[in-house]
């Protein structure tokens, strides 16, 4: 079989010796199952066995984590919750607490650190681990269902496992484990557990990408697998045809980076009514950066990369990215970049229905950081605003520099990362 799925096996605890040993099948997979409704439910038992949506209640909000028994229903994430809630009538809606996720998040990520070195964390839930040198009893196989217990014991939360030879193939296997399962695609199968799977299953391909290779005749990866090379990357380019094609015959040499930093910071939010006029998106913006530059100076992180984030009523999302040339760890800084981002996206008197603003390439604050010409330290600062406002509320004080002034104009230096139409727009 090229896909074994594997019940709990009561394997004792290994012991931890000098790691020597290796695995055909080394790589793991590991996803927490349904995480926002699973940390909800730690803390409210009561809804355990009960359709759960973790989410906003308003008339626009979406859903930002679904529990299984709402998805039997057809209720899922990223789905607006007016449909969820039609379609699931009898579901709970949570509001999200992202502080207590992320707490849980770190516990989650301290035991699957204590396995080994080589974790790379990819989403708040969801890492890879590379057991390569790694030697506990029973294989890889036996380390799996030993970190799932070792996980529900002291986290509380249920994980599903993928095992293969590469981080494409154990992802696509966790996938199939799900909920609170184990899936081996043994070293030399992949193409017998891949090749029947509908070809949008594969890394990479999203909507846009489905309906090119569909118009090539391609619904299954074993049909990318089939199609000539040549042909793909002449009519998708190198960068993606061939990527692709690569990846249905499951070659991947993408290692696993043992970084447990985070990859970015942010907030954003979707607004019950479209904000309309400059003033109106300067206010959300302003908010949206203190809060930012309160989570930085929590995380003890500078921003590398500041990326504001709008989208319309129509669904339509631009974003416009910057990296200055210091990291920046301010409110001020913060708000000023934020500021020359939003002046490059072209909203032509449309209403903003989300917007957004994230810290990425994030570096610790406390590295040397050349001053200019004319520079004053305002962490300081920063540090009183927060504690009035932790004991005060969020209004109780701000800058005068960060009410209203004019937006700047466009930056040439601003570049766009995406403007593209969300895959939640009505079509």
């Amino acid at each position: 079989m090229a896909g074994t799925r594997y019940s709990l096996l009561l394997v004792p605890r290994p012991s931890y010796p000098p790691p020597v040993a290796s695995f055909p099948e080394p790589i793991l997979h590991v996803d927490a199952d349904s995480f926002f409704v699973a940390v909800e439910r730690l803390r409210r038992p009561e809804l355990r066995d009960r359709p759960v949506l973790v989410g906003g209640n308003g008339p626009r909000s979406v859903v930002a984590a679904a529990s299984y028994e709402a998805r039997r229903h057809g209720a899922r994430s990223a789905m607006p919750m007016v449909m969820a809630k039609r379609l699931c009538p009898a579901a709970v809606v949570v509001a999200p607490d992202h502080g207590e996720y992320r707490r849980v998040s770190e516990e989650l990520m301290e035991v699957l650190a204590g396995v080994t070195s080589r974790i790379e964390p990819i989403s708040i839930d969801e890492a890879f681990l590379d057991l390569t040198g790694v030697d506990r009893s029973g294989g890889a196989v036996a380390i799996a269902e030993w970190l799932r217990r070792l996980v529900q014991e002291r986290v509380g939360v249920t994980v599903s496992v993928g095992i293969a030879a590469t981080k494409l193939v154990a992802k696509m296997a966790s996938r199939d484990a799900k909920p609170g399962g184990l899936l081996l695609v043994r070293a030399g199968t992949e193409a017998e557990f891949m090749h029947p799977k509908p070809v949008r299953a594969l890394w990479g391909v999203g909507e846009a990408t489905l309906a090119r290779l569909e118009e090539l005749g391609i619904r299954t990866i074993g049909d990318l697998a089939g199609f000539p090379r040549a042909t793909l990357v002449r009519r998708l380019g190198e960068g993606l045809g061939g990527v692709l094609w690569d990846r249905a015959h499951a070659v991947d040499e993408s290692a696993v980076e043992a970084d447990m930093r985070m990859r970015s910071i942010s907030v954003e939010e979707t607004y019950p009514t479209d904000l309309l006029g400059d003033d109106a998106v300067d206010r959300a913006l302003v908010a949206h950066a203190v809060e930012l530059t309160r989570r930085l100076r929590e995380a003890g992180v500078a921003g590398g990369t500041i990326t504001v984030k709008v989208r319309f009523g129509d669904f339509m999302t631009v974003s416009r990215s910057h990296t200055p040339t210091r990291p920046v760890v301010t409110t001020t800084e913060v708000l000023g970049e934020g500021r020359r981002l939003l002046a490059a996206v072209d909203r032509q008197g449309r209403g903003v229905r989300l917007l957004g603003i994230a810290g990425s390439a994030l570096v610790p604050a406390d590295a040397p950081r050349q001053l200019a010409l004319g520079d004053d330290d305002r962490g300081s600062v920063d540090d009183a605003i927060v504690r009035v406002r932790d004991r005060f509320g969020s209004d109780a004080v701000s800058r005068a520099s960060e009410v209203h002034p004019p937006i700047p104009k466009s930056d040439p230096s601003v570049y766009s990362n995406d403007d593209r139409r969300s895959p939640d727009a009505p079509r």
